[in-house]
């Protein structure tokens, strides 16, 4: 979790890399991705659901903060500034993929529409789940196929497990509006993966 509130001290060697960024120092650069970069890529892997996309866009998300950082007016912690740039870089990833698949999709229908399948038709049942990575798997799975807006809080709060005060920062979203949505988020994360907890 990001903290809320830094102490003095870390207060000042903050300030202090980020006016070494701005001056362009090389090893200020590397002190920051070495900082940030195990955070940066599990949002990404968690917002995408793919290693391969995810490791191109974390560099992509560092070298927009690398030629951007003049621009940070340290009203927020550096943390958060490079947050709210990895969920901006994400969002438009998933726009991209979303556009991509859908022009494969209709190249599909016009060529061999019988190949293709409902996935929904092929859930396995409970008791055929493996434990551990296989569940983890399955319910990353579900986080992917929520919407974009339900899919972020959903990281955001409970696999990053960000305050709600830094949520606000990073998407520019009032707090009761983060809640509600985050609310409904969960709900409709429970009803996906109902059938996977169910019973026999």
């Amino acid at each position: 979790m990001l903290p809320d509130k830094v102490s003095d001290s870390s207060s000042l060697l903050e300030r202090s890399l980020v006016r070494a960024l701005k001056r362009g120092d090389p090893k200020a650069f590397e002190r920051m991705v070495c900082l940030h970069q195990n955070r940066v890529f599990s949002l990404c892997l968690r917002m995408l659901g793919n290693t391969q996309e995810a490791e191109d866009l974390a560099q992509e998300v560092f070298f927009t903060v690398f030629t951007s950082i003049r621009t940070f007016r340290e009203e927020s912690l550096l943390s958060t500034w490079i947050y709210r740039i990895t969920r901006n870089h994400c969002l438009n990833r998933l726009k991209f993929l979303r556009r991509r698949v859908h022009d494969k999709k209709q190249s599909l229908d016009h060529t061999r529409p019988a190949d293709l399948t409902d996935r929904n038709a092929r859930v396995p049942r409970p008791d055929h789940l493996a434990e551990g990575k296989e569940m983890e798997a399955i319910v990353q799975e579900q986080i992917n196929a929520l919407t974009e807006e339900h899919r972020e809080l959903i990281v955001l709060r409970d696999i990053e497990h960000l305050s709600y005060d830094e949520i606000q920062s990073i998407t520019d979203l009032p707090g009761g509006t983060v809640k509600s949505r985050l609310h409904r988020a969960r709900m409709e994360l429970a009803r996906r993966m109902a059938p996977y907890l169910s019973d026999k």
